[in-house]
């Protein structure tokens, strides 16, 4: 089980919006989904990964060369954390949704949630930064059959629309990108 340190500068208490954060695997969207939904007086994390997990027999897995069913699958977990995002607002609750969401899917994942306010954080550490939590974790995102860690980071970079809030967190904990994250909220990475 994995120890979260103490929710440090809470939101205030009218704080009430959806929040995504994105990032290639391994850049720390998990640890800082979860600490920011933490600040919230009622906050939920929306695991994106949960979803593609949820499929037990017939997933397809994303690759270089992504079959039409592996596009097929992805883009349902998209649905279902929108889905997930928006009743959990409903319901009074700030929401941290986190997934892997790059190039202008961002857009079309946005406008699928139609809860409002909407922040948008992406995380970009180095590709140094990236392998060295990689090596860390208990799971492998990156291997043979998958995507690469610089195709994956080429593609964010080069195609996820310049809009809210971007976080190079290479020499940042997790505490600090929380930190950095949360006092810009409401100044950086609103979209809409």
């Amino acid at each position: 089980m994995r120890i979260l340190p103490p929710v440090t500068r809470p939101l205030a208490p009218d704080d009430h919006m959806c929040v995504l954060i994105t990032g290639i695997s391994a850049s720390g969207k998990s640890t800082v989904a979860e600490l920011l939904a933490r600040r919230f007086w009622k906050g939920a994390h929306v695991k994106g990964d949960v979803f593609r997990r949820m499929v037990v027999s017939g997933r397809r897995e994303l690759s270089a060369d992504p079959e039409e069913e592996a596009v097929r699958q992805l883009k349902l977990r998209y649905r279902l954390g929108a889905s997930a995002a928006d009743g959990y607002f409903q319901a009074g609750f700030s929401v941290v949704v986190q997934d892997i969401v790059i190039g202008p899917a961002v857009l079309d994942y946005m406008a699928s949630i139609t809860s409002r306010p909407m922040a948008l954080v992406v995380l970009c550490p180095s590709l140094e930064a990236v392998a060295e939590r990689e090596a860390g974790r208990s799971k492998s995102a990156y291997g043979p059959e998958r995507v690469s860690a610089e195709a994956l980071d080429a593609a964010l970079r080069k195609h996820t629309p310049e809009i809210g809030l971007w976080v190079d967190s290479t020499d940042m904990t997790a505490q600090q990108t929380v930190d950095h994250v949360a006092d810009r909220l409401w100044s950086a990475a609103m979209v809409d």
